[in-house]
């Protein structure tokens, strides 16, 4: 099959992020404030900016469904070209993806990449209007089945074929807290015990309130340029972004995904070589010509603490069914053979859709410059991101020294 890959090195010049947390502002403030951040660690004005890409969100009314207009007025207008792409918790990267592309294109030498959004309290809810034929309106219309049911559903079927437990789920949780302790741009900083998670409120069973992430407010950007021109910055070695795959699920998809609630009949034909979520990471590796053994560090998606779990097997640190026992041996914390979510996950920040992603690129970066002050993975020189969006969005990022 031809994939359409892009392959080539692009540097990242700078990053920056607004905190996460509940602000009550719209969310072009924090995503202005994240892109002036970047632009000031990259060492460059807006001006010297040749495209913009923003992840859109689409709960704050017209100014969501343009986000690269609008952070582009808002910082102020120049002519840039523009452009704005929505796909769920996958957005980021593929606004990543598509100023990477525009670079190695060469129609540009310099893109900055945005992503912010304002959500409201408790789970995501679905956009007004009634949609029957739309998937993700019957999940919610018709079944009243918010993420965490997913989530759930996920960790039952992890307890069901490999023996997981609710301790297992609740030390990842233990772990990403501790890891976000120090993050001063995390909402939740803030230790618990196996035994803390475990008290907590049951929300769908068998997955607690500490192990669900929140809705939070925030922002991120970054600023890509070609390699030329950051040699002619005089960055001579810069961090780069080596891929990006923001691949689709092959026929026929037998492990469910939201907001689906059925999977696709194998009896016909029989499934892939690799199921959806192993083939992001598997896309992504082959553009950057590396594989799982050369991760120093992972940010992953866990929207449930036992969720990470699944994405252990699904970007290749361990074989299938053996993700338990990386958490049981402390393999996947600082300090251990695969740190996994340093940054403390979006345990510790919560969900801004369109920006998570980005912000999962900045933490990287900051690890790879030895930048990650009370969260560092030393010597870490390659790193990879992994989402996965509604509707069959799934994007992964490799950063690289």
């Amino acid at each position: 099959m031809e994939t359409g890959f892009v392959s080539g090195d692009v540097a990242v010049l700078g990053v920056g992020m607004h905190p996460w947390g509940k602000w009550g502002q719209p969310f072009v403030e924090y995503g202005v404030k994240a892109a002036q951040d970047a632009l000031n660690d990259a060492t460059i004005t807006w001006r010297d900016v040749g495209f913009i890409a923003g992840g859109e969100t689409i709960r704050n009314g017209y100014a969501g469904y343009v986000a690269g207009a609008t952070f582009a007025q808002a910082l102020g207008w120049t002519g840039v070209p523009v452009a704005t792409c929505y796909a769920a918790c996958a957005a980021g990267a593929t606004a990543i993806d598509i100023a990477r592309s525009r670079i190695l294109a060469g129609l540009c030498d310099v893109a900055l990449v945005v992503g912010a959004d304002t959500t409201p309290k408790g789970f995501l809810a679905p956009t007004w209007g009634d949609n029957p034929s739309d998937p993700d309106w019957r999940r919610f219309r018709l079944l009243g089945a918010t993420n965490p049911t997913y989530f759930a559903l996920y960790a039952r079927r992890r307890m069901e074929l490999y023996g997981a437990t609710e301790e297992d789920f609740a030390g990842v949780k233990v772990k990403n807290a501790k890891h976000g302790l120090e993050n001063p741009r995390a909402r939740y900083r803030k230790a618990f015990t196996i035994e803390d998670v475990l008290a907590s409120p049951i929300v769908s069973d068998p997955l607690r309130l500490l192990q669900i992430c929140a809705t939070s407010d925030g922002g991120a950007a970054v600023v890509l340029s070609s390699m030329d021109y950051a040699k002619s910055r005089g960055i001579s070695d810069p961090v780069r972004v080596a891929a990006v795959s923001t691949v689709t699920p092959t026929y026929p998809n037998t492990v469910i995904e939201m907001p689906n609630f059925a999977t696709d009949s194998a009896a016909v034909v029989a499934p892939p070589a690799s199921s959806f979520r192993d083939a992001i990471a598997e896309a992504a590796y082959e553009q950057a010509g590396l594989g799982p053994d050369d991760l120093d560090v992972a940010e992953v998606y866990d929207l449930s603490s036992a969720l990470e779990l699944d994405w252990y097997e699904n970007i290749g640190i361990c074989k299938e069914g053996e993700a338990e026992q990386l958490i049981r041996d402390g393999d996947t914390k600082i300090g251990g053979r695969i740190p996994v979510n340093p940054s403390g996950g979006l345990a510790c920040f919560g969900e801004a859709v369109p920006a998570q992603a980005i912000a999962q690129v900045c933490e990287l970066v900051w690890q790879l410059r030895g930048q990650a002050d009370g969260r560092q993975v030393e010597g870490a020189k390659v790193g990879l991101t992994i989402n996965q969006g509604l509707f069959g969005h799934g994007s992964s990022v490799i950063v690289v020294r």
